[in-house]
């Protein structure tokens, strides 16, 4: 079994955010490979992680799994950059947290270029995660929770407040962005995220440069199964597999998925879509195939 990532976040030390990187990634490298990721997409640069000339030269150390994807802010990055980071060796871009919605005009440049180049770009989708999920547990009854609490808190101590909002992450703006770059290759995070799952089906369904990761955790995963967003909702060829996670959890995840994949029945043409072949097709790894007469 063949399995492309399109979601694997360069490693970092956030208790000791100045480490060298490199150790880090060594093995990353070797821990994903014995998970089962055939190719993993490493987001890398910008705001997170090394820097792009430190990250691409590490990254690129491992071309056998590793394709590079540069995380870029787009009030910064213009199509020029985006050149710039192709010449350098990336393939691919991620976009988060911006300061405007996703289809500001201003950003169009960054994202007409990475249609000609054929880079990909993955759209992180609705709330930003991580950290504490108030739905499981709370610092009030967990003591790790607790703790965590109190990173975040000296985090934003240093760094001060995040300038983030969901709204202007939405589904409803990669719409706007396929219908100006049809031949861009758009992923959109997370099967869009909690409340966002119809917009995002909407927009899947009718634009044909448009797909969805099924990273997020387990309560997405959950979604995907009761609202019947693995091959209802969403077409089979509109999924991508990415893991989004710590890397010692990568394994756990793909178990999940095996699990979720024999609940739903899926065949093994479906399974390899899933789990290859999209993935795959979207970074020009496989030439995407189409019914004939």
């Amino acid at each position: 079994m063949k399995i492309f990532d399109v979601h694997i976040h360069f490693p970092r030390d956030f208790q000791n955010p100045d480490a060298d990187p490199e150790p880090m990634l060594d093995r990353m490298a070797e821990v994903a490979a014995k998970a089962g990721v055939t190719k993993g997409c490493v987001l890398t640069g910008g705001r997170f992680g090394p820097s792009y000339e430190v990250g691409i030269r590490l990254v690129s150390k491992y071309p056998e799994i590793f394709i590079p994807v540069a995380v870029i802010d787009p009030e910064d990055i213009d199509g020029d950059a985006v050149q710039r980071l192709w010449d350098m060796g990336y393939r691919g871009l991620k976009l988060i947290g911006v300061a405007r919605p996703y289809d500001e005009p201003d950003y169009m440049p960054a994202y007409q270029k990475a249609e000609q180049l054929g880079m990909p770009i993955l759209f992180h989708m609705g709330v930003i995660g991580g950290g504490i999920d108030y739905s499981i547990t709370h610092p009030r009854r967990d003591a790790l929770a607790a703790q965590m609490l109190d990173r975040q808190r000296a985090m934003q101590g240093r760094m001060g407040p995040r300038n983030a909002g969901a709204g202007r992450m939405s589904p409803l703006h990669l719409d706007t962005i396929a219908n100006k770059f049809p031949n861009l290759r758009i992923i959109g995070a997370h099967i869009g995220n909690q409340g966002n799952y119809e917009y995002s089906a909407s927009v899947a369904r009718w634009r044909h440069n448009v797909w969805f990761d099924m990273s997020g955790g387990e309560t997405i995963e959950r979604h995907a199964i009761e609202r019947k967003l693995i091959g209802g909702e969403f077409g089979i060829e509109k999924l991508v597999f990415g893991s989004d996670c710590p890397m010692d959890e990568i394994r756990a995840h793909i178990d999940r998925f095996e699990m979720m994949y024999d609940l739903l029945e899926l065949d093994d043409d479906a399974r390899e879509r899933l789990w290859w072949r999209n993935g795959a097709e979207i970074y020009g790894l496989e030439e995407p195939s189409f019914a004939r007469e």
